[in-house]
């Protein structure tokens, strides 16, 4: 509870079944050529296999398995979900226990809403404006960055200022990351963005001249939860893995919190 905020929007997962529909959006259709960014090697599906809710948390289920989709043939599935809300300053929070399997990347992140990305749940409805134009708001991401210590988990903005590329960016130590929950938060206001684990800041985005370029964060954004497969990071490239994987992203609650007025 925050004295200082109003509660917007939020989903406790105290239901059974697949994600709220009145609150998530499946993002599945490929957004580059039949596949997604980063030469990722999974596909995206909206079939509860790979997301579902269940005694108190949802499940976003990462699986070795052959699937085809508009052509494109991959190892994995997984499931990507949009919020079907947007705000513009505040903070979220999202409680969560990730996989820490090599070659797994969870995330808890935030696009512009004016991305106009295909297949996502706004469209070209604010915009189309592309990514890194429209802004990312990376609040936690794990299995990126292998030559950090066990735990290490990051935080990162991606603008045009920095051609996409992770430049501005923070991180910290999980404890008992794979077996623990802990809070990811960011506070976002029109000055700054801060990041937080468990309520303790250690990173804040802060520009002193703020330009189109490197603070488009003046217009609403969308929460993302998602599992990505990305063996060539953390593997030799001809790792084949075995027969079976499943690797699961648990989170209890997702919050949105703006300012009082």
């Amino acid at each position: 509870v925050y004295t200082d905020l109003n509660l917007v929007w939020n989903d406790e997962f105290n239901y059974e079944g697949a994600p709220s529909d009145k609150k998530w959006h499946h993002q599945y259709i490929p957004i580059i050529g039949g596949s997604w960014a980063n030469g990722e090697k999974q596909h995206y599906t909206a079939r509860m296999d790979n997301s579902f809710v269940s005694d108190g948390t949802l499940k976003i289920v990462a699986k070795r398995e052959t699937y085809t989709y508009e052509g494109s043939r991959k190892s994995f599935t997984s499931a990507r979900l949009n919020s079907k809300f947007d705000l513009e300053y505040g903070r979220i929070d999202v409680r969560a226990k990730l996989p820490k399997s090599e070659g797994t990347w969870p995330a808890i992140w935030t696009l512009g809403t004016n991305v106009g990305e295909r297949g996502n749940y706004y469209g070209t409805s604010a915009g189309n404006v592309g990514w890194p134009a429209c802004g990312e708001i990376d609040i936690m991401e794990h299995g990126i960055t292998s030559w950090q210590p066990a735990g290490f988990v990051q935080s990162a903005i991606h603008t045009t200022s920095s051609s996409g590329a992770t430049i501005n960016h923070g991180g910290t130590i999980a404890n008992n990351l794979g077996t623990a929950f802990h809070v990811y938060s960011m506070n976002w206001s029109p000055n700054q963005i801060t990041f937080l684990l468990d309520g303790v800041a250690f990173y804040t985005y802060n520009p002193a001249v703020k330009t189109a370029s490197n603070w488009p964060f003046d217009l609403e954004q969308y929460l993302l939860l998602n599992i990505a497969i990305q063996i060539g990071w953390n593997f030799d490239a001809g790792y084949v893995g075995p027969a079976i994987v499943v690797f699961v992203l648990n989170i209890t609650s997702a919050l949105y919190a703006s300012k009082k007025d």
